[in-house]
């Protein structure tokens, strides 16, 4: 009787082959590699798709309806089409607000980019010791949750018991000893600004802090043996690295002073008199306020038009430097 024995696998592809594995197509796995980026980006633009754009789309519909407490009680849909927007747009008030809106942030801007660029400058020249001290207070600044640093300068700024008015009491300012920093127009804004560059300073001096790192100090060097100043030095070696930084921080500091709803509604609510009301506040006062949520869905609407339009300029700053650079 002839047992046959299991020859075994003489090459490596019989080897491969009786292991059961095969080869992975390279065609195949490019593609796969080439997909990773887009299936790691699909979750967060899933939840961007349906935390914001959906009530966007939504916002955007209920603006071309009449809906009132009675259409929203009895379930009604009432289109008016563009009536919202001609009733907004021939509204002496939403052009008033729309340009105080610009002016306040205007100046806020101005202000928190000054300051935060002196502190980012101030953080590079500092010790450590002084630095990271100085780094804590700020990052403490800039996590404060909007609502708590907004009720702690309401406290601050208190008719009876207000810190402010007690120091400045103190100080021999006894007219400001029960002073109302909420009772007239520039007084209530000269509070939100201080609570605005307040909060947003810490987010431009680190960012610019963290652009003058990257500066070679082989650069200044050179300069100095040219005999450039401090001045110069600044002007020709630190500017040209920071500016590009100084207008992506504006950028999006605009975008965050011009829609703070939170500071300016919780100090006064848009008072006195609706005299410190920017778009944001003026939608919600007209839709929720005065239940008028299709003038207010449509004044929100103008809003977002309006960012688009300082996002379009921005963009046109930016794609010319690029070109002066070329």
């Amino acid at each position: 009787m002839t047992v046959q024995t299991e020859r075994p696998p003489s090459g490596p592809t019989e080897v491969l082959k009786g292991a059961g594995a095969a080869p992975a197509e390279p065609g195949k796995r490019r593609r796969t590699g080439a997909l990773t980026p887009y299936l790691l980006l699909l979750p967060p633009v899933a939840a961007v798709l349906v935390f914001l754009g959906w009530p966007l789309i939504t916002n955007f519909v209920i603006s071309f309806q009449n809906l009132n407490m009675r259409q929203l009680i009895q379930h009604l849909t009432e289109w008016n089409g563009l009536d919202n927007y001609g009733e907004v747009l021939g509204s002496a008030d939403f052009w008033n607000v729309t340009a105080r809106s610009l002016a306040f942030t205007a100046v806020n801007v101005v202000l928190i980019m000054v300051i935060g660029t002196l502190v980012g400058l101030l953080l590079a020249r500092l010790g450590r010791r002084m630095r990271v001290t100085l780094l804590i207070g700020l990052v403490l600044a800039w996590a404060m949750p909007v609502v708590a640093a907004t009720t702690v300068y309401q406290w601050l700024f208190a008719q009876r018991f207000g810190v402010v008015n007690w120091v400045l009491d103190a100080l021999g300012f006894h007219s400001m000893a029960e002073y109302n920093w909420t009772g007239s127009q520039l007084s209530t804004f000269f509070v939100i600004t201080v609570l605005i560059v307040w909060q947003s300073v810490p987010f431009v001096a680190l960012n610019l802090y963290a652009a003058t790192t990257t500066i070679s100090k082989e650069l200044y060097e050179a300069a100095s043996l040219d005999g450039a100043g401090a001045w110069k030095s600044f002007t020709s070696v630190t500017m040209p690295f920071l500016r590009p930084f100084l207008l992506a921080t504006t950028f999006l500091e605009v975008i965050w002073v011009f829609k703070a709803f939170v500071q300016v509604y919780a100090i006064n609510a848009g008072g006195p008199d609706r005299l410190t009301e920017i778009l944001p506040v003026y939608a919600f006062i007209e839709g929720m306020g005065n239940q008028h949520f299709g003038m207010g869905s449509a004044i929100s609407v103008l809003t977002i038009l309006v960012l688009l339009l300082l996002t379009a300029y921005y963009l046109r700053i930016v794609l010319k430097q690029e070109e002066d650079e070329r």
